[in-house]
């Protein structure tokens, strides 16, 4: 197990909030490796005690109830150094804050993450070539992977490069892949479960898997102005929901074989073309309304995207998307797949509707729950409410996700990583969706934040079902 840990990004929000106190939660439950040690790194020019200081408010906001005892065996194990990531030789002297002697064979691994904008993956990876790590070391790349397909492809070569070919030395993440609920889906139709004999087209006419937010922009237009909401959640987290959903469950359900049937899955996706775009996709961004908070009577009116701070209207950034989608698999033929994501909505949902062709079966307590005749709602991520107006709350199941991430980064295990054949495949997927929507062949529809959305393409789309 790798006992040494690097952390880039460490005075940002995803430390902050996930990484450090999902550290902290496995230090007080005992699964950090004996001696781990932990380096923080970041453009801020401070030392060892001014890190700790942070760091120590950071996991009293959002890991307060991880015993103190806990808290603090984890800040003794920090050490800081300031970088200039753009710079290759900060970052060989980043990695160089471990080194007690010899050379890379010899060397204790190591396990870098980046937990840094997406724009600089490349200088940063680029640096790290050249940094002399040790063997067995591995590299944990947050998402988005990419920007399209093409820069997927770029950043796998370069990954390729770094690692000296080793793909389990590559940790692209995806944190939703952690959460317990997601984790649970594929025993949802595994071989003797009762939803098993109906997983298929003859018994199902739709899934849908939906990533419905009540949160607004939340202060992150430099990240989001420029991402938008398929490269932020679907192309990744949604996409490998339906993977979990759709594929074929493995015999055994090894890493390698697990990732193999995801990938068939992912190539059984008929891209849409060109003309099937306006009927098979929806984009739209939230105009002015209220968003209704515990503790806030009457809610709070908010601004509509394209008024709010750092964002450009020019760019036609998406807060709302769907996506129809059709596979090429015996099991699936006939069925339709609709993705759809959006923010500043009136209800907070993240799971999997199934709707039936006749009426939905009876399944085990837990399994699902029936919300109509014929239709079943398997949920992902119970969310949590803050009782202070634009105050975003961690749900449990996602602080255990990244737990679960920095447990496989450290112990070699990929389960929570996906492929690179797989990002790309992710993107072969969207691409055409992207490039369509760059050229204006779908209108940007807006709807009221605090309101349900635009019409669903269920309602609108009839077309799009042949």
């Amino acid at each position: 197990m790798i006992s040494r840990l690097l952390l880039f990004g460490a005075t940002g929000d995803l430390a902050g909030r996930f990484l450090l106190p999902a550290l902290a939660r496995l230090s007080a439950d005992g699964r950090v490796p004996d001696g781990l040690q932990v380096v923080g790194s970041a453009h801020q020019d401070w030392d060892d005690r001014t890190f700790r200081s942070h760091v120590a408010t950071r996991l009293q906001q959002h890991a307060g109830d991880v015993p103190i005892e806990a808290r603090d065996a984890l800040i003794s194990r920090l050490r800081y150094r300031a970088v200039d990531l753009e710079a290759a030789g900060s970052v060989a002297a980043a990695v160089g804050a471990f080194d007690d002697g010899g050379d890379a064979v010899d060397r204790p691994a190591v396990a870098v993450y980046l937990a840094l904008p997406p724009v600089l993956f490349p200088a940063v990876l680029g640096a790290l070539g050249g940094a002399d790590l040790p063997v067995g070391s591995r590299i944990a790349v947050e998402k988005p992977f990419g920007t399209d397909l093409t820069s997927a492809v770029a950043l796998n070569e370069l990954l390729t490069r770094v690692t000296g070919g080793v793909e389990e030395a590559a940790f692209r993440v995806d944190h939703f892949l952690g959460m317990p609920k997601v984790q649970a889906l594929l025993d949802r139709h595994a071989p003797g479960r009762p939803l098993t004999p109906v997983w298929n087209s003859a018994s199902i006419a739709q899934v849908d898997v939906l990533w419905e937010e009540t949160l607004g922009l939340g202060g992150r237009a430099d990240f989001y102005d420029r991402t938008g909401a398929v490269r932020d959640v679907m192309q990744n987290h949604m996409l490998q929901v339906l993977t979990l959903v759709a594929m074929e469950p493995p015999a055994r359900q090894t890493e390698g074989e697990l990732h193999a049937a995801k990938l068939e899955l992912l190539r059984s996706v008929r891209v849409c073309s060109a003309a099937e775009v306006p009927f098979r996709t929806r984009r739209a961004r939230y105009a002015a309304g209220t968003l209704a908070e515990p503790g806030a009577t009457g809610g709070r009116a908010v601004p509509g995207y394209s008024d709010e701070d750092g964002v450009d209207p020019a760019r036609g950034t998406e807060t709302y998307a769907e996506l129809l989608l059709e596979l090429d698999t015996p099991r699936w033929t006939g069925t339709r797949f609709v993705l759809r994501t959006g923010k500043a909505l009136g209800t907070a949902r993240k799971g999997v509707a199934l709707h039936f062709r006749t009426a939905a079966p009876a399944c085990d307590p837990g399994d699902a729950e029936r919300v109509a005749a014929d239709r079943l709602w398997i949920e992902l991520d119970a969310p949590l409410e803050s009782r202070q107006p634009g105050v975003q709350v961690t749900a449990p199941g996602e602080r255990a996700a990244y737990g679960q991430v920095l447990t496989d980064l450290l112990s070699g295990g990929s389960r929570l990583s996906v492929s690179g054949e797989e990002a790309e495949q992710a993107w072969r997927i969207v691409d055409p969706v992207l490039q369509a929507w760059a050229r204006n062949a779908v209108p940007l529809l807006e709807y009221p934040a605090g309101g349900a959305g635009p019409p669903p393409l269920e309602q609108t789309a009839g077309s799009a079902r042949g």
